[in-house]
């Protein structure tokens, strides 16, 4: 059985994370839970293992910088992409590169 990589969308414009979330949700192997902010992050981020976090757009630099420092303490090999937007097939295709990129 595949292991499910489980991914953490952090976006501040609702209508955006829902079909954030949804396109990660339909592909086999991927689990993505979304929040809108930096609170319900941390909290979720503790409660469940994640592989990777993406930063949605509409995020400001402190919080950024805040929400990086926290995941990689709770989580040295963590990965965090910033996620800018664009279709599925850009979302999917970063997604991919970030997980190939730090197999260890």
């Amino acid at each position: 059985m595949m292991e499910t990589t489980n991914i953490l969308y952090i976006g501040r414009h609702i209508e955006i994370l829902a079909i954030v979330v949804r396109l990660i949700n339909s592909n086999e192997g991927w689990s993505g839970v979304g929040v809108m902010n930096d609170d319900e992050a941390e909290e979720i981020f503790c409660q469940k293992e994640f592989s990777l976090v993406l930063l949605g757009s509409g995020i400001q630099k402190e919080s950024e910088t805040s929400l990086r420092a926290f995941f990689k303490k709770q989580n040295p090999n963590i990965i965090v992409v910033q996620h800018y937007g664009g279709g599925s097939g850009l979302l999917k295709s970063e997604i991919i590169v970030a997980l190939e990129n730090n197999k260890y």
